[in-house]
């Protein structure tokens, strides 16, 4: 067999290997959850685990039904994701701008890296107390709170995704005569972008643990008070439901910056089929 032999019988077989018929994963994932909480019933139920520790699934979803019905949930929910967005938006604006300098002009490195090396691994959990003392115990700090403990992974993304740009296609825009800003808005830009929106969604789950701190500590309403207040009248119940609204929460912003992604790269479509 020749190597265009090969070549042929490698192309009539890998899409062959590669069919998924529709919503095959989709029914997958949700199997696989739908067991999940099966096997959580079931152990639940039979007494291997006590309820004290893991209550029930009818139990998580009885409380979460009756904190929907009086509009508590809502309203935690509204306010931890205000204060996430809020801070998350002000760092974006900030460390983006900033990630992309460091990445082109060698002084703003410079002077910027011994920064980061010193902020990065501070979790945010620490800067609560000085944040505390500055700002109170108001919506700021905790908006203060997000934008401390998610700027400096959007700024590495961006350095990172901006770095990696290459450097062949800027010579080549150069040599077609292009200035500098047009090399930053046609060039580095655009071939950053895929990893600036990758960085910018896992610092969005930064952000939420970076709020759910805050709350835990110094907040009367939000995701993070639900859950505190309920572990201290020690009712796992709507712990379990502030944990889930959470996940739920995340995965719906998730979605959304899916949506944006695609329309921010249309080019990039056929690779999500």
């Amino acid at each position: 067999m020749t190597m265009r032999d090969h070549i042929a019988v490698g192309t009539r077989r890998l899409p062959r290997l590669a069919i998924d018929w529709p919503g095959r994963a989709t029914l997958v994932s949700m199997a696989s959850v739908l067991v999940f909480i099966a096997l959580w019933a079931l152990a639940t139920a039979t007494g291997w685990i006590s309820p004290l520790f893991l209550p029930s699934p009818v139990a998580v979803a009885q409380a979460a039904a009756k904190l929907v019905l009086s509009g508590d949930l809502w309203r935690a929910v509204l306010a931890s994701s205000a204060r996430v967005f809020a801070g998350f938006f002000l760092a974006a604006i900030v460390a983006i701008p900033l990630g992309v300098a460091m990445a082109t002009f060698w002084p703003v490195r410079a002077i910027v890296s011994p920064f980061i090396s010193l902020l990065r691994p501070l979790p945010s959990i620490t800067w609560i107390p000085l944040t505390i003392l500055w700002l109170g115990i108001g919506e700021q700090q905790k908006v203060t709170i997000v934008f401390l403990g998610s700027w400096v992974y959007i700024l590495l993304a961006t350095y990172e995704a901006t770095r990696r740009v290459d450097p062949l296609l800027v010579r080549a825009a150069r040599n077609l005569g292009a200035g500098d800003l047009t090399v930053m808005r046609e060039v580095i830009f655009p071939g950053a972008l895929p990893g600036i929106l990758a960085g910018l969604k896992v610092s969005l789950a930064i952000a939420w643990s970076c709020v759910l701190s805050a709350e835990m500590i110094a907040a009367r309403n939000g995701l993070g008070s639900l859950i505190w207040e309920a572990k201290d009248w020690g009712d796992m119940t709507v712990v379990l439901v502030g944990m889930v609204s959470i996940s739920l929460t995340v995965l719906a912003a998730d979605v959304l910056a899916n949506r944006i992604e695609i329309l921010l790269q249309p080019w990039e479509r056929h690779r999500r089929h």
